[in-house]
This record gives C-alpha cells, sequence and structure tokens, in this order.
C-alpha cells in the first residue's frame, strides 16, 4: 500500500517540501541511492490521479500542482491599484478640506 512504503512516503516529502520542481537527481540526494525514486514517482503519480493535486513531470523535474479541472475555484478577481492623477489628487484634497462643495466651485478653487 503507497501511505505504508516508507520509500515513496520520503520521496513524497521530499518533493512536497521543495519550493522548486526537483529532478530525480535531486531527490535522491534527500533519500538516498538506495530507493528507486523513478519507480516510487511513477507509483505516487497514479495514485494523485483524478485527486485535488497531482504529481507531474515537466521537463526532467516533478512537482505537485493543483488538478487543472480545479484552477478555477483558485483563480481569484484582483483588484489593480493604480495612481490618482495630480487633478484627482487636488479634487480629492479640495473635497476634504471644503466639504460640502459642488462642482464649480472646485473648479474655481483649482483655477480651471
Amino acid at each position: 500500500m503507497i501511505e505504508t512504503d516508507p520509500d515513496m512516503r520520503a520521496v513524497e516529502a521530499t518533493l512536497f517540501a521543495s519550493d522548486q520542481p526537483m529532478t530525480v537527481e535531486q531527490i535522491r540526494g534527500y533519500v538516498g541511492d538506495s530507493v528507486d525514486v523513478s519507480a516510487a514517482l511513477t507509483q505516487l503519480a497514479a495514485h494523485y490521479q483524478g485527486r485535488g493535486i497531482e504529481i507531474v513531470q515537466r521537463g526532467k523535474a516533478w512537482h505537485f500542482q493543483t488538478a487543472p479541472d480545479l484552477a478555477h475555484l483558485l483563480r481569484r478577481e484582483r483588484e489593480e491599484s493604480r495612481k490618482l492623477s495630480r487633478a484627482a489628487v487636488e479634487t480629492l484634497a479640495i473635497i476634504a478640506y471644503h466639504e460640502p462643495v459642488s462642482r464649480a466651485e472646485i473648479e474655481a478653487i483649482r483655477g480651471v
């Protein structure tokens, strides 16, 4: 069973703890030469297939990733903060200082 095999658990833990994709050689550096890393990765990939996360190979490196069909759940709309123009800052400053104020009064103060 996958969960009780110490070699596969070691490979899984090494890959999970890494912040970068790892090659078989890099993983072997952590788990030792006695572990068949390639076989463990293949079995782990099969074990994670169809789950929310999966182990995938990109080039020669392996890493965990979110299942592609669930990526939409993790996408969030990001608010982009943009700098206000000088005119906008001036207008807001006038409103804050002179409130209540009309548009005509703002334009008169700004000299527009």
